[in-house]
């Protein structure tokens, strides 16, 4: 694929797929425009990088589909002093879209393979607030908390209340929650020591982020 043709590839993402799926903000869309997606897919994958589908990954994962991910991206209101925790790394795009955006991001991947291809994938596109670590996000990281804005890389059933609990009182937590076959995109915003506010925005689908709890399938 030459250079003209990847540009309206890219083109043709935004126009046709994203900013459909209601992603308005400009800023948003300047970074799907200037950050290379094509450079965070697999090679063997490259033909497919501006296609509205899932990119699988090693172990199983995937790197979701460009609409998702700047929608994701919109409803997390990114602002420029927020410290960021992503939760799934994946190949490393979402986080260089949310290190344009924060002051400093975490990154937080199980798959020692995955972690590895991100840390090449950011460091080639010459991003250096960011820091992935080969870790069980599922757990988060305490130690680093309050956090600004977490963002989950996949779905989850439900959040838990210790993922919640690293936000700072004004924070926002962005997720895909629920079960097949409609799952809800949420935004939860902490509004006091003790009280979180939830939102649902929109209904789609993403593979499981491993280790989250599981509700009990019984109910009484």
């Amino acid at each position: 694929m030459n250079l003209q043709n990847v540009e309206q590839a890219r083109y043709y993402m935004i126009e046709q797929q994203i900013r459909p799926w209601d992603v308005s903000d400009a800023a948003v869309l300047e970074l799907l425009a200037s950050v290379k997606r094509e450079d965070f897919v697999p090679p063997a994958q490259k033909s497919l990088a501006f296609v509205d589908m899932a990119i699988a990954l090693p172990g199983g994962q995937s790197m979701l589909p460009p609409r998702v991910q700047a929608r994701l991206l919109q409803d997390a209101a990114v602002q420029a002093t927020d410290k960021v925790l992503e939760i799934g790394t994946g190949s490393g795009f979402m986080t260089a879209l949310l290190a344009h955006q924060a002051q400093r991001v975490v990154s937080l991947e199980i798959n020692p393979e995955i972690a590895d291809m991100a840390r090449a994938n950011l460091q080639r596109a010459g991003i250096h607030n960011v820091e992935v670590r080969q870790a069980d996000g599922s757990k988060g990281t305490p130690a680093e908390a309050p956090f600004d804005v977490i963002m989950l890389g996949g779905s989850v059933a439900e959040v838990p209340q210790s993922l919640l609990n690293l936000l700072k009182v004004g924070g926002r937590l962005v997720a895909i929650v629920g079960e097949e076959p409609i799952m809800h995109a949420q935004v939860i915003t902490r509004t006091s020591e003790t009280n979180f506010t939830s939102t649902e925005k929109w209904d789609d689908n993403a593979p499981r982020l491993l280790n989250f709890p599981q509700p009990s399938a019984f109910k009484f």
